[in-house]
């Protein structure tokens, strides 16, 4: 039985639903993941492309292809070891970087204004006293 008993129901207006069933149909998972997400702290991300797996299976096999000559060229003594280990790396940290920049969900630090970010997490908008003026000391509104 799931560890998850308490249901939250929430009023979204039209406009805020279908922003939200987008940004869940774009990232592929069900509303409750992507939205367990956001509670983390993490904005999920955009569905990576159907060809993105098959690319990262190749890699896989690169890898997979350059331990089985590495085993057999250890075993001849004809191997190179410290350049090996630095072509393994390399390729982990590439498919690392690769998985992380694709489908790891971004944190929420580094998405929206810092306003936006606060009003995600409950906190106030900051408060300026200052009135906003549109326009400039010639009494002019800018085109910005």
């Amino acid at each position: 039985m799931s560890q998850r008993k308490i249901e939250i129901k929430v009023r979204l207006n039209r406009k805020e639903a279908e922003a939200l069933n987008q940004r869940v149909r774009k990232s592929r998972l069900s509303r409750e993941a992507y939205l367990r997400h956001l509670i983390d702290g993490a904005v999920p991300r955009e569905a990576p492309p159907p060809d993105y797996y098959a690319m990262m299976r190749e890699l896989y096999r690169i890898g997979n292809s350059l331990n089985q000559v590495a085993q057999k060229a250890h075993m001849l003594n004809v191997v190179d070891v410290q350049r090996y280990d630095a072509g393994v790396r390399q390729l982990e940290a590439a498919i690392k970087k690769i998985t992380e920049a694709v489908i790891l969900p971004q944190p929420m630090e580094q998405t929206g204004t810092p306003h936006s970010r606060g009003t995600l997490r409950g906190e106030d908008p900051p408060r300026n006293d200052e009135s906003f003026n549109a326009c400039s000391e010639s009494g002019r509104r800018s085109v910005v």
